[in-house]
């Protein structure tokens, strides 16, 4: 029997909708995301830590439930919330469907309810607090959630509940996500043999570029680059493995000192949740190993946290991006690409340091997608190049990375001697 489920935003906006997946109640920061296809990497993706998910894409689910596909081992979202979902999936590789993989990891989930209009709420309003109260029908389990729903009806609770909806925070969440991909990592030569067999980036038996032979050499062979961990997907491991590099990951509380321990010829810093801000104790390590001269590459809040360490500031967007088809433009060749995105907080291009020039911005809005450094080692971009938007469009920073990388080593190489 299909049982009912309710969202209630903070501002007092009501949606009824029927309930899927888990039951219960449950409070986050509602979200969009525009993507029409990776609902599974959203689902799996540490950077969704906390929040409600609410999907622009009509239909959900329809090729199943696919574990090869996730970027961490469970999924980190509070609720998920779309408009229909797939209950008789069609793809080889499914494994299940999207009903039966949020039961069993807790997720609770609502379907039939207009989120073309809570997506239009969030852009108008900006990014609010939601709570949802889904039913599962077995009464003694649903008391908690129907009492908890009929204090919005009472008028003399409903300002109350509003209040407490609003002022839900999630506290730590890089420290809750951080090493969160360790239950899907594979072996380079995993990465190298699926890659090949599905042509997602096209390479040889021993991991060579078949595409592009300037770059088959796998200059990253004998490098080692430690991945720091602030809730990392398991994609930007793989991409470091496809170039040769030998990958060490290392949680969002390691210190810079034991991160030097580890002889690193480059260091990653990874996507994660929350506010940049909130990080003071990475920002402090970041500081230090920025100004070691080893090469790094951030991406999203690792984008914002080396932005940070340097002495730029951020700030949090009226509604985020997210999706898989933001156009950014390269500022040094006018190129635009295609690119995916996850994200509430933007670093302010006003407030970069001298050493720090604007490197990529988005189309859309003309905010910081991207920053060189000028004086250390070191570029970020705000965006998901190991995401396959377009499907490569920006997977070649990796291979700039690369290049860095084998340019610092030539160089201390040389001083040495």
């Amino acid at each position: 029997m299909v049982q009912k489920a309710y969202i209630v935003l903070a501002d007092g906006h009501m949606f009824e909708g029927k309930s899927f997946g888990a039951a219960g109640c449950i409070t986050g920061e509602a979200v969009f995301t525009t993507g029409m296809t990776g609902y599974l990497e959203t689902l799996t993706d540490p950077s969704y830590y906390g929040q409600i998910i609410v999907q622009t894409f009509p239909l959900i689910g329809n090729y199943g439930v696919i574990p090869a596909d996730f970027e961490s081992g469970v999924p980190h979202v509070r609720s998920y919330v779309v408009r229909e979902w797939c209950e008789i999936p069609s793809n080889f590789r499914s494994q299940g469907t999207i009903d039966a993989f949020l039961k069993e990891h807790g997720v609770v989930g609502v379907y039939d309810v207009d989120t073309r209009a809570i997506t239009k709420l969030i852009r108008e309003s900006g990014v609010m607090n939601a709570r949802i109260f889904a039913f599962s029908g077995d009464e003694r389990a649903d008391e908690p959630v129907r009492r908890e729903l009929s204090r919005f009806f009472d008028e003399t609770q409903k300002e109350r509940c509003l209040a407490e909806i609003s002022g839900n925070v999630i506290h730590n969440p890089v420290q809750a996500v951080s090493g969160a991909a360790a239950a899907v990592e594979q072996t380079a030569e995993e990465v190298f043999a699926e890659s090949a067999a599905y042509r997602a980036i096209p390479v040889s038996a021993d991991g060579r570029r078949i595409s592009d032979a300037a770059l088959a050499a796998r200059q990253g062979q004998g490098k080692r680059i430690v991945l720091w961990d602030f809730g990392a997907k398991a994609n930007i491991r793989r991409e470091l493995l496809k170039r040769g590099f030998d990958v060490v990951c290392v949680k969002a509380d390691t210190t810079a000192e034991a991160i030097f321990a580890l002889k690193p010829d480059g260091i990653m810093l990874s996507n994660g949740p929350g506010d940049p801000k909130d990080n003071t104790e990475i920002i402090e390590q970041l500081k230090i190993a920025a100004a070691s001269g080893i090469p790094l590459f951030g991406i999203c809040l690792g984008h914002q946290l080396l932005a940070i360490a340097r002495g730029a500031d951020t700030y949090k967007l009226k509604y985020g991006h997210r999706g898989e088809n933001q156009p950014v433009q390269d500022l040094a060749s006018g190129r635009i690409y295609i690119s995916s995105q996850n994200h509430g907080y933007a670093v302010d291009s006003h407030t970069l340091p001298k050493g720090a020039e604007l490197g990529f911005i988005n189309v859309n809005d003309g905010t910081c997608e991207g920053i060189r450094y000028t004086d250390i080692p070191a570029f970020s971009v705000q965006f998901h190049p190991e995401a396959a938007s377009g499907p490569l469009d920006t997977n070649f920073l990796f291979d700039t990375f690369t290049q860095l990388v084998v340019a610092a080593g030539i160089k201390g190489k040389n001083n040495a001697s």
